[in-house]
């Protein structure tokens, strides 16, 4: 259980979300780490390897996000829909989750962009309904 989901009592929506993100990642290939976290910054539920620390992750994520809407705002592209990055070794994708989240998820260099982006935009509408819900 992550630290946000022990300090709001989320134990049967980190249930819902753990399946929603673990369905993602059977459906996904390539997925290394992935992580819903809120937009403080704090993890919700996260599948990320050992060498990957949690918490880290997570503040990572949301730094991209504030910067991505940022320069979103001021150079006039309208809502931040996803951040990409892209490196020597592999991709990183945030995705907004509802109005309380984020879906961040570390791939793979051959996996299929295309299909990544769907099942995340899939997945981020599942985590936005279970988290409006309770």
């Amino acid at each position: 259980m992550s630290i946000y989901s022990a300090q709001y009592g989320l134990d049967s929506v980190s249930k819902e979300l753990m399946e929603c993100i673990n369905e993602l990642r059977f459906r996904s290939a390539g997925i290394v780490d992935v992580a819903i976290v809120s937009l403080e910054g704090l993890p919700i539920v996260s599948l990320v390897l050992e060498n990957v620390e949690e918490t880290r992750f997570s503040a990572m994520t949301a730094a991209m996000l504030s910067l991505g809407e940022r320069v979103a705002t001021e150079l006039n592209k309208g809502l931040l829909k996803k951040i990409f990055i892209e490196g020597d070794y592999g991709v990183i994708v945030t995705m907004q989750a509802g109005e309380d989240a984020v879906l961040t998820v570390s791939a793979t260099t051959d996996t299929k962009l295309g299909l990544l982006f769907l099942d995340m935009q899939r997945a981020t509408e599942k985590i936005a309904r279970i988290l409006s819900n309770h």
